[in-house]
């Protein structure tokens, strides 16, 4: 872990302690970081923090408050903190089930979400379970009991559900024609082979590892994938049909049967 992603979660853990009190039992590092793949000027920092009971409106903007970036810089591109209930993260439910979430960072737009009822659909929902997932498998523990014994996984069904919701999602997004490279291209093809990989494997992985994994299987789409791995060091993302095309073989094979 990069020094100052280290001090800067120790000292949101401390944020953290000094607004929640004894409410706090745990904080997890989880996305990048997690899965041992920060990169840095490119990696957002993920976090989820655990609390025993029901937070409080006023608690809850005390806490955004004290985490947003004004009040506490973030080193990375920005900050992706969700604070579940103890029985949610373990419950393994594949509903969003958090109680306030914060993006907040120097290259990412601000917002504060104090109830799952106020995230749009159209942003997705299938994010937290997705994430709950990881941290299962891979959590880093700033505070509190080991990741594995605090958030359970979703059911295989949930899990297959929610990974199709995603790509869906991915799909909808808008993307240039042609066949000029697309910027964010990269990110749906190695996201798209993340759930691949979780799909046959059964293990989540980092990004690029998850390219280099579907790669190992011996997939015919090796060309596009070794491009979208080469993009996250500063080379030539795919073009944005190239990356479709990828992404609807994934979701091919990962769609259930009808």
């Amino acid at each position: 872990m990069e020094s100052d992603v280290r001090r800067y979660l120790a000292d949101l853990v401390t944020v953290a302690r000094s607004v929640l009190g004894d409410n706090l039992v745990g904080a997890y590092a989880a996305g990048s970081v997690g899965l041992d793949a920060y990169q840095p000027g490119r990696s957002d920092i993920d976090v989820a923090l655990v609390c025993a009971d029901p937070l409080p409106e006023d608690g809850k903007r005390a806490l955004v408050a004290g985490l947003r970036h004004e009040a506490l810089p973030c080193p990375a591109r920005g900050l992706e903190l969700v604070v579940y209930r103890r029985s949610v993260a373990a419950s393994g439910t594949p509903e969003p089930g958090f109680e306030v979430e914060l993006n907040s960072g120097g290259r990412m737009p601000f917002r504060a979400t104090y109830a799952p009822r106020d995230r749009p659909l159209a942003d997705g929902h299938f994010w937290y379970a997705l994430d709950r997932s990881i941290l299962h498998q891979c959590g880093h523990a700033l505070l509190g009991a080991p990741a594995h014994e605090v958030f359970a996984d979703i059911p295989p069904a949930d899990l297959r559900r929610l990974l199709v919701d995603a790509l869906t999602w991915w799909l909808a997004l808008p993307t240039p024609p042609g066949d000029q490279p697309a910027a964010g291209a990269e990110d749906a093809v190695l996201g798209a082979c993340r759930s691949l990989v979780r799909f046959r494997h059964g293990r989540w992985l980092a990004k690029t590892a998850a390219g280099r994994r579907v790669l190992a299987d011996g997939d015919d789409a090796d060309q596009v994938i070794e491009r979208a791995i080469a993009a996250r060091d500063g080379g030539t993302p795919p073009t944005g049909p190239q990356a479709r095309a990828f992404q609807r073989r994934v979701l091919a094979e990962i769609t259930p049967p009808a």
